[in-house]
């Protein structure tokens, strides 16, 4: 199987790792093939192992103007903080005075290796230390008053030179002037792992004790690393047992990995035919992409100055758009970035610029763009040429403000989402009308180019019921569309038709062929409603007509919404609960306004099965006064923390996890090859899919697009599908979602288009 698209990849996240160095590759490959003798040993090829590792030790010391400092080679930079704090603190625990209150200091927005390991070194040696973060500023610097407070009881103060997210320095000359001002002998620990090639550091110069340092973070290979021991500072081996490294690092050297720093040191040292780019090269080269990411995406937010950081880093975010998304888009676009910190796969909130006290937003949609000295003006035109190609991409799906409108007419139901929140957008395509519900304040922008770029004409902009979460956003959408804003409850339309089901007289709206009813459903609030997209019908209606009911927080994934708020009451819920049940068909698919655990839609069927308390309502084997007494129980289970998303349900039962059948490529391309029937599902959004795809898939079903698509497939559900996206991710909880929902031949492709679909 092969991508309709070929691009070549665009590296922008070396913070993270490097790719190897063509001279640091050559000298690994030497010294596994011609010159792999044991360090240790002592004959001819031996010597000139060891004569590599000692030329590679004074190369170091050169580059950091050590002379009288020890430079031990490591596998990396977590073993240098090991070492560091571990022989700091057994040294400082010989005069510990009892019952004095002793400090552990480190930066808040240090890598979490030296926090982590604090904690686990001041437990493990029982030195019961408090460990305290020092604050930072909007800029990310250090707080020298803090440290100035608390050095004089401090046993170890760690800091970082350049931080892995942002790229901020500190200025350790001040640092050193506050620390050694106030505790001439407290331990000090300097992050040096970023430094390397971005900034110059003299380091003998300097009062740091330890200094760990990595290899793989500017071209060498993963697995070598060094750590700088001042001379006067005290010194614990981590790693006992042969004495290698005069006893000082036990086991056999990495000599293709020291070999590989000579050749890294060479360049530093200007002792090699290679040359990195110098600063105001780099400088010059960050620019141009900050340049480009406003041309492609027009207004990016910057998360740090660009005067007190390293000019191989940019930290920025998009308004509108999660990290995540930018991540997805930018991996189509053979674009590699990462959002924050990428020592975990998790994209979430970064602590780093949580602590210089940047907006939450900014926060949980940062992207971290770094490249290494290795960038030349070649690479940085080709970025910025990618960057901007592939924005473009983004009005595939409508997420971008275009002068076009979009050639793909959007039918049917569109699901946005912001965190937990749902809103939903049905239009027709013959009409170009639409309606928008349950719309929050993230999403306004998004809903607004959706309109704007599939040229519809909104007729309205509902609430299911007053959020006690968040406010409702429906006022700004119609004044951003220029609609008009004269509504009455929850922003139904003044001007609508009645319509009869079932004996009783409701308000409806007319959408293409279908009508959109509101049925009064209080319960979890007083003025909860539901809307029901139903056929349009001339004759009595049957609940097999409604196709989709937005029931708002009546019922939601396994569960019910609660009714503990001060307009709740769950007497009317449980007569809303009936009358539901008699409007809405066992199969019709239920969009709530919450999705708590990404299962994108329920029926009453489905809910019925997991949801004994429901259950018991809808087959009238409980009585009112009993269902009450139940639901307050249930309530009653809800986590209402402080500072926590507000739970709209308690969940009712978590449902074991559904057993998906996976494949890998040689799996799946053989199953394809035995069964024709099999269909190839992309459900990533449609400017991923313009991107990158495969000429196997068949369908592109966004999962923005997905309850729409069950719905269209209800009467399909035997048929087979395999669901591919980036990684794997996104198919298996899709994947869940159809197998939760009757659909039973689905299974999805591990690893996605990463593992080379």
């Amino acid at each position: 199987m092969t991508n309709s698209t070929n691009l070549s990849l665009i590296y922008l996240d070396s913070n993270a790792t490097t790719p190897v160095h063509p001279a640091a590759a050559q000298a690994v490959m030497s010294t596994m093939t011609q010159t792999f003798g044991n360090p240790s040993s002592s004959h001819i090829t031996g010597i000139r192992a060891k004569d590599i590792m000692e030329k590679t030790r004074n190369a170091g010391k050169k580059l950091l103007g050590i002379d009288k400092g020890q430079l031990i080679f490591t596998s990396g930079a977590t073993e240098g903080i090991q070492t560091a704090i571990l022989s700091a603190l057994v040294e400082a625990k010989k005069s510990l005075t009892p019952n004095k209150q002793y400090y552990l200091l480190y930066g808040a927005t240090e890598h979490k290796a030296v926090p982590n390991s604090l904690h686990h070194w001041n437990q493990i040696l029982g030195i019961n230390a408090e460990i305290k973060a020092i604050p930072v500023d909007h800029q990310g610097k250090l707080d020298l008053n803090f440290i100035a407070e608390h050095a004089a009881d401090s046993l170890m103060i760690c800091t970082m030179a350049v931080n892995n997210e942002t790229g901020v320095y500190q200025d350790l000359t001040a640092l050193e002037t506050t620390i050694r001002t106030t505790n001439p002998h407290v331990y000090w620990m300097v992050d040096c792992v970023q430094v390397l090639g971005k900034r110059n550091l003299n380091i003998e110069n300097t009062s740091i004790d330890y200094a760990p340092f990595s290899g793989h973070k500017l071209y060498a290979p993963k697995g070598i690393g060094f750590v700088y021991v001042r001379s006067s500072a005290p010194f614990t081996p981590f790693i006992a047992g042969g004495g290698q490294e005069s006893g000082q690092r036990s086991g056999t050297e990495n000599l293709p990995g020291i070999a590989s720093l000579k050749a890294i040191f060479d360049i530093l040292n200007g002792d090699s035919a290679h040359q990195f780019s110098n600063h105001s090269q780099l400088q010059g080269y960050r620019l141009q992409i900050i340049k480009a990411l406003k041309e492609a995406f027009g207004d990016i937010v910057l998360n740090h100055s660009l005067e007190n950081t390293v000019p191989t880093t940019i930290n920025f975010a998009i308004p509108g758009f999660s990290s995540k998304e930018i991540m997805d888009l930018f991996d189509a676009a053979n674009i590699r970035v990462s959002s924050g910190s990428a020592c975990s796969s998790k994209v979430t909130r970064s602590f780093v610029l949580d602590a210089m006290g940047l907006p939450a937003w900014q926060s949980e949609s940062a992207i971290r763009m770094s490249f290494g000295p290795m960038f030349n003006q070649d690479d940085c035109d080709q970025a910025c040429e990618r960057i901007i190609s592939a924005a473009k991409a983004l009005k595939e799906s409508c997420l971008v403000v275009s002068n076009e409108i979009n050639e793909t007419p959007l039918d049917g139901l569109v699901e946005l989402r912001s965190g937990n929140n749902c809103c939903w957008v049905y239009a027709d395509k013959q009409t170009k009308t639409a309606v928008v519900i349950d719309p929050v304040h993230e999403l306004i922008q998004r809903i607004v180019n959706l309109v704007n770029c599939q040229g519809l004409t909104l007729k309205a902009v509902l609430d299911t019921h007053g959020h006690a979460d968040h406010e409702s956003s429906r006022n700004e959408i119609a004044k951003a569309l220029g609609m008009s804003t004269a509504t009455c409850h929850l922003g139904w339309p003044t001007d609508t038709d009645c319509i009869e089901m079932l004996g009783q007289t409701y308000s409806s709206i007319t959408i293409g062929n279908h009508n959109l009813v509101k049925v009064p459903t209080a319960g979890h609030t007083a003025d909860s409603v539901s809307y029901l997209l139903t056929q349009k019908f001339n004759g009595e209606y049957q609940s097999s007509m409604c196709h989709f009911a937005f029931c708002g927080d009546t019922i939601l994934m396994g569960s019910l919404g609660r009714t503990n708020f001060e307009t709740s009451s769950s007497a009317e819920m449980y007569a809303s609960l009936r009358l539901l049940n008699q409007l809405v068909d066992e199969q019709s698919l239920i969009c709530a306004s919450h999705d708590y655990y990404n299962e994108f839609a329920t029926t009453i069927a489905l809910e019925r099965g997991r949801n004994q308390l429901l259950n018991s309502v809808l087959s009238n084997s409980i009585d009112l006064d009993t269902f009450c007494e139940q639901k307050s129980v249930l309530d009653s289970h809800l986590n209402d923390e402080q500072g926590q998303e507000i739970q709209c349900g308690a969940y009712v039962e978590v449902d074991a996890a559904l057993k998906i059948r996976e494949y890998d490529k040689d799996s799946l391309a053989r199953l394809l090859k035995d069964d024709q029937n099999i269909k190839l599902v992309d459900i990533r959004e449609p400017h991923e899919y313009a991107l990158q795809r495969s000429s196997n898939v068949e369908l592109n079903v966004p999962m923005t697009r997905l309850v729409q698509f069950i719905n269209e497939r209800s009467k399909q559900k035997q048929d087979k599908y395999v669901l591919v996206c980036r990684s794997g991710s996104r198919s298996l909880v899709v994947a869940q979602a159809l197998g939760r929902l009757g659909f039973e031949n689905v299974g999805h492709l591990k690893g996605g288009y990463a593992l080379g679909l």
